[in-house]
């Protein structure tokens, strides 16, 4: 008699952060994409917006400005504060580190010591201004994928940003695109319902509050839910 294979372990999801980096160029709405590698275990050859995983060092990293409350209310409504806030930053630094965008201000005290994940951004003279930062979107990879992340979806105007944008190798190819071009490419399905979504997005008064659409697997079928 055969003996039955053991029940395949599900992953955790873990916390990640991903960033939509938005511009207006001669009447066209473009975002900021990079194809990640064919050998990456998640998403391989596919386009993608900057982000990253959570990193032990983005729960104590200082700001110059905290999360706007509703922006905290909303990443509050499935995470702890402090849990909130470091997702946040994780947008930041996987931005910085991924495209060379700095999305901060003056660091309010310059003297003091950062993790060393956020060394380089800070040698920069800027520490992460998260008052910049919308927070729009929720997705739960499924059971069953090589790699699973609760993933955030924030949204920045590049006007809000500074630096010069350059890849880091992490992702290839990375440019700006216009939203309609980006929907040709090879995307992950919530890539392009975030895509499809994008003018509504950016419409939005920022100062607005409105449920975030998460996306998640339940009895083994994707569902849109509301949190």
């Amino acid at each position: 008699m055969t003996e039955a294979a053991p029940p395949r372990r599900l992953l955790r999801p873990k916390d990640a952060a991903t960033l939509i980096i938005y511009r207006r160029q001669q009447g066209s709405l473009q975002v900021l994409m990079g194809e990640r590698h064919g050998s990456h275990a998640f998403l391989p050859n596919r386009y993608v917006f900057p982000g990253g995983r959570l990193d032990p060092a983005d729960f104590r990293v200082r700001v110059a400005n905290p999360l706007r409350p509703h922006v905290a209310a909303r990443l509050c409504r499935a995470a702890e504060p402090s849990r909130a806030r470091a997702i946040a930053l994780a947008a930041v630094r996987e931005t910085f580190e991924e495209t060379g965008l700095i999305i901060g201000q003056p660091d309010p005290d310059p003297g003091r010591p950062v993790p060393a994940a956020w060394r380089e951004f800070f040698a920069a003279g800027a520490a992460p201004a998260l008052d910049r930062l919308d927070y729009v979107v929720r997705a739960v990879t499924p059971p069953g994928r090589p790699r699973r992340f609760n993933a955030r979806f924030f949204i920045v105007d590049a006007a809000a940003t500074q630096g010069t944008v350059k890849s880091n190798g992490e992702l290839l190819e990375l440019k700006w695109i216009t939203r309609e071009e980006a929907l040709g490419l090879a995307l992950a399905r919530i890539t392009e319902i975030v895509l499809e979504r994008l003018p509504d997005l950016v419409a939005r008064p920022k100062d607005a509050d409105f449920p975030i659409p998460l996306f998640h697997a339940r009895h083994g079928r994707q569902v849109m839910e509301e949190e």
